[in-house]
């Protein structure tokens, strides 16, 4: 129903919302992740500022003196004697390749030991690297390489020796080196993690003799932007223009910063502080320790200039409008449509014409009314179909459970078991809490008693069978039918049932204070003492309710099972008796020897055992005389002697499938051993046996 109504207002909205397209834009939100400083309007701060030294551009914060730069640490000299010029940083003489917003690139380093066919060292030269500033330190962008037959090398990245990397080189023929791979044979490469220093140490362990130096009379070892150098192989072994080619080819990459300071720290100093753009903002660089600035998102320029980053047009750039673009001043940009259109959200924000607005108006209410309508009949028709289903299903359920044959028994009886009420499934769900664990009072084998509160705040006993055995559906009718009979102020009131469940349920009257048991025993909880006087008008209210089932009720019943367990007493005290089953005149074969069922034919036995009945007749008029005994025992032995009964006598499943009453066991019986919190040893509402029988010809 939610969703029905939800789906309304959208259609409603729409319709409304077709009129108001004229004015509606779209807003897309487009960023451009190059904030290059080399993309400034204005590259340094001052125009008289030289900006270009060769083929190199310098942007703001270096520059060409100490006037044109942020601070000394980032001035470029610019050498004009050579073709084409060369910039250098003022620090170290080292010759700067280019610069981006955080790197720098320089010249590499080279070491390198050279061998005669001797072993004798011909040429040679070490490497040791400094970084004096603290705007700068090796970037992690850079590896250590070395190219050779018959080396070692080793990275130190302080002056104290303290060994960082190492890497070797071996191969005694050129065979074993391949062209690409700096794996070990002839060329090796690994990270390392550089601060502001570091030296190279290069050795051999057998100075290229043994035939190497022939093809690789020189070692080299150099740091380098990671990627930039690519091995040829044997020819990179024996090459004269190899330090050369590689310094020219393979450049060192440098992180700088304004500062090692925090961005926290850097603005307490506004006169010193860098991002001096509004739409500028500081960011803390982990690896170097330092701050840089960089334009806010959707500006481009050079943040460390005032009036540096300016907005970012992206209708210039590359956008998603049909028509017309217009740029905003926040990094976004919006589109619109010509005059005679309008922009359809429904269709990708393209710009269709007005005069097609009313028939799409037309066509997606229709649409959308549509759907509403059959939304509406499937959700109908399900609702139907799942009552109809559930109707069915309790249905099924009630005749399983035997609810037309109770209705049978009521009315046989004249519509005295009208009186059970037949509670629904959903009254017990509710009234046990979904039969909430926390309201078992007592369970057994068969079956569980949840604590109840019906609406008009009545509590019962709510017993819920475990499993359904339909051979003992008949029993379970015919106690409900007794039960509902017997009214006495000292029995355990049977209030109703439920057949329209899985397995049936009974509801009984709720007794509060436990067995006699528990308080004769003095169990935990129990009474510690009872008067002779309760003692004794418990037994009589006992003994009154076990003579009115015997004597009293519209058809005798006979307990078989009274003991302390079955009685159970109220918040008053009151007895009542409890524990009551079904029993039917047809529990012969229960009783007999398994060999003698086996053996017997069911004629033979019944006819013993009605022998036995009337040998036991109260009135001796009734008895057969032994003359009469002998004759039908001998009746019966002959029967035993024919030859189909002999037959019958060995089929091993006679008592399984002929009577299943040989294994019965009464479904509904709950053995209670706990009731928490309510009542201890709680065994009310599990059953015993009741005997229905035929009052008897005599007094007894």
């Amino acid at each position: 129903m939610h969703l029905l109504l939800f789906l309304l207002l959208v259609l409603l909205n729409f319709s409304w919302g077709l009129k108001q397209l004229e004015s509606t834009t779209l807003t897309f939100d487009r960023t451009d992740a190059n904030h290059s400083i080399l993309k400034a309007p204005v590259i340094t701060i001052k125009p008289e500022c030289q900006n270009k030294c060769g083929d190199l551009t310098i942007p703001y914060p270096f520059g060409i003196n100490s006037a044109c730069s942020i601070k000394p640490t980032f001035v470029i000299s610019c050498n004009d004697t050579t073709d084409p010029p060369k910039a250098f940083l003022m620090e170290g003489n080292v010759q700067v390749l280019d610069i981006s917003n955080t790197e720098l690139r320089i010249t590499n380093y080279m070491a390198y030991r050279c061998y005669d066919q001797f072993g004798n060292i011909i040429d040679r030269r070490s490497s040791e690297n400094t970084l004096g500033s603290t705007s700068y330190m090796y970037s992690a962008a850079n590896v250590f390489t070395i190219v050779g037959c018959d080396d070692f090398t080793s990275v130190f990245n302080n002056r104290s020796s303290i060994y960082r990397k190492g890497c070797m080189t071996t191969c005694s023929n050129t065979e074993e080196v391949t062209r690409n791979q700096c794996s070990g044979s002839g060329c090796c490469q690994v990270s390392v993690n550089l601060d502001k220093y570091f030296r190279i140490s290069l050795s051999s362990d057998f100075n290229h003799t043994y035939g190497v130096s022939s093809f690789n009379p020189c070692g080299y070892a150099f740091l380098g932007e990671r990627g930039t150098f690519m091995f040829r192989g044997p020819s990179d072994l024996n090459d004269p223009t190899f330090m050369n080619r590689t310094k020219a080819n393979v450049p060192v990459v440098l992180d700088w910063v304004i500062e090692n300071k925090s961005c926290t720290e850097a603005v307490k100093d506004l006169d010193s502080y860098a991002c001096k753009d509004t739409n500028s903002s500081c960011i803390n660089d982990i690896q170097s320790r330092g701050y840089l600035c960089s334009c806010n998102k959707g500006y481009e320029g050079n943040p460390y200039l005032s009036s540096g980053c300016h907005d970012i047009d992206e209708c210039k750039q590359k956008n998603d409008c049909e028509q017309v673009c217009f740029n905003t001043e926040d990094g976004k940009y919006g589109c619109s449509c010509n005059r005679g259109y309008y922009i359809d959200k429904n269709n990708f924000g393209r710009c269709i014409p007005k005069s097609s607005k009313s028939q799409v108006i037309m066509y997606a209410l229709g649409i959308g009314f549509f759907c509403l309508l059959v939304i509406i009949g499937m959700n109908w028709l399900y609702c139907i179909m799942k009552q109809r289903k559930h109707f069915q299903i309790r249905e099924k359920f009630f005749e399983q459970n035997g609810g037309l044959l109770l209705r049978q028994q009521s009315i046989s009886e004249g519509g005295s078991v009208e009186s059970t009420k037949h509670f629904t499934y959903e009254e017990l769900k509710k009234a046990t809490n979904n039969y909430a664990a926390d309201r078992i009072v007592g369970q057994g084998g068969y079956g569980i008693v949840y604590k109840g509160i019906l609406p008009d705040h009545r509590i019962v006993a709510v017993k819920r069978s475990k499993v359904l055995d339909t051979s003992q559906v008949d029993q379970f009718i015919n106690e409900v039918v007794i039960l509902a009979q017997i009214n006495h102020r000292n029995v355990v009131k049977l209030l109703g049932c439920c057949l329209e469940c899985e397995v049936p349920v009974l509801v009984y009257e709720f007794i509060s204070n436990g067995t006699l048991h528990h308080h004769v025993h003095s169990i935990e909880g129990g009474l510690s003492w009872l008067s002779l006087d309760n003692r004794l008008r418990i037994a009589a209210e006992s003994s009154g309710a076990l003579a009115y089932l015997h004597s009293a009720a519209s058809m005798p019943i006979m307990h078989r099972d009274v003991k302390l367990a079955n009685i159970l007493l109220d918040d008053n005290c009151v007895s009542k008796i409890s524990d009551f089953g079904a029993s039917r005149q047809k529990r012969l074969f229960q009783i007999l020897d398994r060999r003698v069922v086996r053996e017997g034919a069911m004629d033979q036995l019944e006819k013993a055992a009605q022998l036995v009945r009337r040998c036991l007749n109260f009135n001796g008029e009734d008895r057969p005389t032994m003359k009469e005994v002998t004759m039908e025992i001998e009746s019966l032995r002959r029967l035993s002697k024919h030859p189909w009964t002999e037959q019958h006598g060995n089929e091993d499943t006679l008592s399984l499938k002929e009577h299943p009453d040989i294994h019965h066991s009464d479904l509904y019986e709950i053995q209670l051993s706990s009731y928490h919190n309510v009542v201890n040893d709680f065994e009310q509402y599990s059953s015993g046996t009741i005997s229905l029988l035929h009052p008897p010809s005599s007094p007894r």
